[in-house]
């Protein structure tokens, strides 16, 4: 199997970090001639995890995302939803036919609403079993400082699925398999807009008695979302309480590597969002995922009292104090 990465982010940089210790050679997407050219001579990324060291023998890096595409049986995406449509707009329709894609995307994709898989089968005409998904709890962070981690691989075909995740099993990370393909998905974006609310609380000086108890109602909230948007005719039980669900929401709204949680805690603590944007200087997913997920829970007919309050924080204005009062009455 020949991977690709496509992205150079702190969590495109984890994963080929995994994938060259496991001894895979990779194709490597990097917009950045500049960031190939450190690489080569200097063997770690300088914008992202630069604590993580690279055998360069394994890297094929390209600035030609055709090229890398062409290349590669599995690709992995791992750029932030919002840039999907302007990477992959310049190739052709037939550009991953016969390949695997592995979603390590963290979001919905703003404008068209939509999951990866849906975007993909809309404009190239993938199939739903030529795609996957790969989920935490996992910081890149801790990933690049090979603390034991947990990653979730998804996908309707099992048997591929654990094939894959086996190229990513190292002394650091351990590797579960499921089919629960939509709803892994949609746990790792509602995940972001909770922790975003759990940042919200720490910045209005609301205390951990508090958090627990938000934390374990946005837990029940999300499950009745992700029963409902399952894919047709998948009726097995699924187990709400395994890592790519809860043991990543709680990583997420905890974290002190969470930038989810962060750029919260900036806007609880009276940051405009476009402040806290440039604060933080990385993309919490969150923020977009908010607009989304209103919409897509109005499509659903599935009521998210608790993402609804962070999405009028975050797109209607509404003050984080008055909003957080609503919540705590939803609270039980």
């Amino acid at each position: 199997m020949k991977f690709g990465i496509i992205g150079s982010g702190s969590w495109a940089t984890a994963l080929a970090k995994i994938l060259t210790d496991n001894n895979n050679n990779i194709f490597w997407w990097i917009r950045n001639d500049e960031t190939i050219r450190h690489l080569t001579q200097r063997r770690h990324n300088p914008h992202y995890l630069p604590g993580a060291y690279f055998d360069n023998r394994l890297l094929t890096m390209s600035s030609s995302l055709e090229y890398v595409v062409e290349a590669c049986d599995i690709l992995v995406m791992a750029v932030p939803s919002a840039y999907v449509h302007s990477v992959l707009s310049g190739l052709n329709t037939d550009a991953f036919m016969g390949k695997k894609i592995v979603s390590a995307i963290k979001g919905i994709l703003p404008g068209s609403n939509q999951m990866l898989n849906e975007y993909l089968a809309e404009h190239f005409s993938l199939p739903i079993n030529d795609y996957f998904a790969v989920v935490g709890p996992c910081h890149a962070e801790e990933v690049a400082a090979e603390k034991l981690s947990y990653l979730t691989f998804s996908g309707v075909d099992e048997a591929t699925a654990g094939i894959i995740a086996s190229h990513f099993n190292t002394e650091y990370l351990n590797t579960v398999v499921n089919h629960d393909i939509m709803g892994v998905q949609y746990a790792a974006v509602l995940k972001n807009i909770y922790a975003l609310g759990a940042g919200i609380a720490h910045g209005l000086d609301y205390g951990d008695n508090f958090l627990s108890v938000y934390i374990a109602n946005s837990a029940a909230e999300m499950q009745c979302f992700l029963k409902k948007a399952r894919l047709d005719g998948n009726r097995e039980k699924i187990n709400y309480s395994a890592s790519a669900y809860l043991g990543d929401l709680l990583v997420t709204c905890y974290s002190l590597y969470s930038r989810n949680r962060t750029f919260g805690n900036m806007i609880g603590k009276g940051y405009s969002v476009k402040a806290a944007q440039l604060e933080l200087n990385m993309v919490a997913e969150g923020y977009n995922a908010s607009k989304c997920i209103h919409v897509k829970s109005l499509e659903l007919g599935t009521p998210l009292p608790i993402a609804e309050a962070i999405y009028t924080i975050l797109w209607q204005q509404i003050p984080a104090v008055e909003a957080f009062n609503k919540i705590e009455k939803l609270l039980v």
